[in-house]
């Protein structure tokens, strides 16, 4: 069972470093390798912001430190809509401890005594939220916080709407996505706001011009572009590739008819060869 001390890094911030200072000056750690103490090398508090892909994994570091010189080592995750999660190492005893932390995606990237740093995967939109790793070492107490994003794509839809309007649809995209049109027409665009945090941007655009046959709808995104088309004449939806990308699709096309007619090829052959022998 943890000890009462260690029960106390699970409380606020302010009680955390009031325990660490008074162990600190109990305790002393020195490098096995030279019997002298280690020193760390970060500032006393840092932030950064970091923009992560749905579904991928991320880890995120604690300020880098001789762990033979380190004493506690806390993970402080705040989530939207959840409560405060902690995670704690405390060096002395090789005690772990947590609190409030029901996501399994969320946990050390290995041993903490080995690696502090901690693991998310597969990342979802509920993981958006604030990271916080708190370092006590003899030489005092660091920080370093995340501000994690998760960015996810949108889904691109291109259709016709009523009075001859037609609409680009950027469905569920984290953070919203921007459309644009050409050429140019008299649009109107909606932004609609998810409950999970993800937003859908829609644009209704009309044209006067009698003129345009075919129109495009532009999706930008963190994540990626993309471009939808539609001949007005024929109501005919394409999805724009790069010339690259349609010179491989024409070459996978003409590789499977080749295939394809050799086996037709020694197919038909064979049965004559058959036929010639049962004769």
């Amino acid at each position: 069972m943890p000890s009462t001390d260690f029960d106390c890094l699970l409380t606020p911030r302010t009680l955390f470093k009031n325990v660490i200072t008074k162990q600190i000056n109990a305790l002393s750690y020195s490098s096995p390798a030279e019997g002298k103490q280690s020193g760390l090398i970060p500032p006393a508090e840092g932030n950064t912001s970091l923009s992560v892909l749905v579904d991928t994994k991320v880890v995120l570091a604690c300020p880098p430190a001789s762990l033979t010189n380190v004493l506690i080592i806390r993970w402080d995750i705040n989530l939207r809509g959840k409560p405060s999660c902690s995670r704690a190492y405390r060096r002395d005893n090789n005690e772990t401890s947590e609190r409030n932390c029901t996501d399994e995606r969320i946990s050390w990237e290995s041993r903490p005594d080995l690696n502090p740093a901690l693991q998310i995967g597969p990342v979802a939109m509920t993981h958006e939220g604030y990271y916080r790793c708190e370092v006590a070492a003899q030489e005092g107490n660091f920080g370093l916080g995340y501000h994690l994003q998760v960015s996810v794509p949108p889904e691109v839809t291109l259709f016709r709407g009523s009075n001859g309007s037609i609409v680009c649809r950027a469905a569920a995209a984290n953070p919203a996505a921007q459309i644009s049109w050409t050429p140019q027409g008299d649009c109107d665009t909606v932004e609609q706001q998810l409950g999970n945090g993800a937003v859908t941007i829609q644009s209704t655009c009309q044209w006067e011009d009698s003129q345009v046959s075919n129109v495009s709808c532009s999706v930008s995104h963190v994540t990626g572009n993309k471009s939808l088309s539609l001949d007005l004449n024929q109501g005919i939806i394409t999805l724009e590739f790069p010339a690259s990308a349609l010179l491989i699709i024409l070459y996978v096309k003409f590789s499977l008819f080749l295939v394809i007619l050799v086996i037709v090829g020694c197919t038909y052959f064979q049965i004559i060869n058959d036929c010639r022998i049962s004769l």
